[in-house]
């Protein structure tokens, strides 16, 4: 992608300086250029060089190289169902490519936008188009719109409404991202109107906040300042949605529009955190989240202050919103640990009795002739794994790790995805801190031995037998991590067990396989974020 970038780029130079050169090698260089357009590698540099290429064309007026022709190569595979070249389905990557390069050549030229708009319009209203066309159409819209070419039309909003109650999700996919993109481009004209959208039409809600959300995090903060009291006041009417997908937008417009204005929103958020019902508390949790981004920013000295009075929610009646907390917690362990070490000692406890299963939240659900139980705490104690995985790599200095391996053994009892987790766990202590775990070894050693010894009972389904196996091999690999430390075998029960594992044909080849490396070796990389 390099190369290809500074190829165009040359290409781009000529262009400018030599005109008529293109005209010669247009047939070998463009058909090049194209493939990479449509293809799904291309991003980033490599695209912005392809963006200022096609505007150099058109600006040069080189013969067989105008805008009409590049607008039509670039648009045409749309056209027909399997349509790159090779016959592959065209990625949707490519979609977006393409649409950046159509809106290029748009504002290089800028006395033929309007039937290009007028073009596009009809592309999508047309009950005879493709579906990749009317994707592609919506899309070059709302990057045409991005730039401010489309002066508020009433038309496209009309035809951008038109395509939510289409039945193709990529559709209404595309019609979201071009409502967001023209928003960008003309924040006067488009967000009152998306806004009241998003009040009118409790149906489109989901659709319209991901057009909001693109509108925050594309403009500058100093743009979309006179807006931002109607924006918060928007966001908390609907934070209370029943819909957990819908609560989840909410949040990330919350946290994103934080990060524009921290000094002023961050305190306003932390005080909603005192008022409203558990829906909203854990919508506020989780906008928290989308303020911690990986980059350093301005929210992070501010953010630092008051994530303590976040994460007391840890503590909060409502289930769910200690959910949410956990969720939080892990996300500023992974991208910012600086942001909690200082907290671990008040955190710690909370986190801790969330791995705990709870009797209570255990039900049994009739189903026909079955039983079926129900643990509600799952979601919880699961989040709360994964926190302690995370803070293995970012905050190991401030863990107790013998009063941590407590709670990594009762896991290795608790649910399969739990387990699954937690052998993860074990074979990453074992390599960061093995004194620790070969003090606990003897009661680490029999939840293992368990897993790998249980079989599944004859006439279950197909799934049981391919989950106890993936417990089965998950094991394994935490006991093969155990049997590389030095003096690991002076444990009685641990020498029983290789012995056993030596005896048993079965064991003794899943032990050899994941010795080998065969599915991720003895400590599968596991990303939490």
């Amino acid at each position: 992608m390099h190369e290809t970038q500074v190829s165009i780029t040359l290409l781009t130079c000529m262009a400018k300086a030599c005109p008529s050169s293109l005209a010669k090698i247009s047939s070998s260089v463009l058909p090049g250029v194209f493939r990479l357009v449509h293809s799904p590698l291309l991003q980033g540099g490599a695209l912005v060089a392809i963006v200022d290429f096609l505007q150099a064309l058109v600006l040069s007026k080189t013969s067989n190289l105008g805008y009409s022709q590049l607008l039509k190569s670039l648009t045409e595979p749309f056209h027909s169902p399997q349509s790159p070249a090779d016959g592959s389905v065209i990625h949707r990557q490519s979609y977006h490519s393409v649409a950046r390069c159509v809106a290029a050549l748009s504002s290089a030229s800028p006395k033929e936008t309007p039937s290009t708009v007028a073009g596009l319009i009809q592309e999508v209203k047309s009950p005879g188009s493709p579906e990749p066309a009317r994707v592609l159409a919506l899309l070059c819209l709302g990057e045409v719109g991005r730039s401010g070419s489309l002066g508020g039309s009433k038309e496209v909003q009309g035809v951008i409404l038109d395509a939510f109650t289409s039945t193709s999700e990529e559709v209404k996919t595309a019609a979201s991202c071009a409502l967001g993109s023209m928003a960008v481009g003309s924040l006067k004209d488009y967000l009152p109107f998306l806004l009241k959208e998003i009040s009118a039409q409790p149906r489109r809600q989901y659709l319209l906040l991901h057009s909001l959300k693109e509108v925050i995090s594309a403009c500058p903060a100093s743009s979309l300042s006179p807006h931002v009291e109607s924006i918060w006041a928007l966001l908390f009417q609907n934070c209370e949605c029943q819909e957990e997908g819908t609560r989840n937008l909410v949040a990330e417009c919350l946290g994103k529009l934080t990060l524009g204005n921290p000094a002023q929103l961050l305190p306003r958020l932390k005080q909603q955190l005192k008022a409203g019902s558990p829906l909203a508390r854990s919508t506020v949790v989780t906008a928290i989240k989308f303020t911690i981004v990986d980059h350093p920013a301005l929210i992070d000295s501010l953010l630092k202050d008051c994530i303590g009075d976040f994460l007391k929610t840890l503590q909060d009646e409502d289930i769910n919103v200690r959910r949410v907390a956990l969720v939080m917690f892990n996300s500023a362990a992974h991208n910012k640990p600086s942001l909690i070490r200082g907290l671990l000692g008040a955190v710690l406890p909370h986190l801790y009795k969330e791995t705990q299963i709870r009797k209570d939240l255990i039900r049994e659900v009739e189903m026909g002739p079955f039983k079926h139980t129900v643990d509600d705490g799952l979601d919880v104690r699961k989040a709360a794994f994964e926190c302690m995985y995370t803070l293995l790599d970012s905050c190991l200095e401030g863990l107790d790790v013998l009063q941590f391996l407590d709670h990594v053994e009762e896991g290795l009892k608790d649910h399969y995805d739990i387990r699954m987790l937690t052998f993860l766990m074990l074979a990453r202590l074992v390599s960061l801190c093995p004194a620790a775990v070969l003090q606990r070894l003897d009661r680490l050693v029999e939840p293992l031995k368990a897993t790998c010894t249980t079989k599944v009972k004859a006439g279950s389904v197909k799934q049981e037998f391919e989950k106890q196996e993936e417990l089965r091999r998950s094991a394994m690999r935490a006991v093969a991590a155990l049997l590389a430390v030095p003096e690991v075998e002076r444990s009685p029960s641990m020498a029983d067990f290789a012995n056993q594992i030596r005896s048993n044909a079965d064991m003794a080849s899943i032990y050899q396989s994941v010795q080998g490396g065969e599915g991720g070796g003895p400590t599968e990389s596991m990303d939490m974020s």
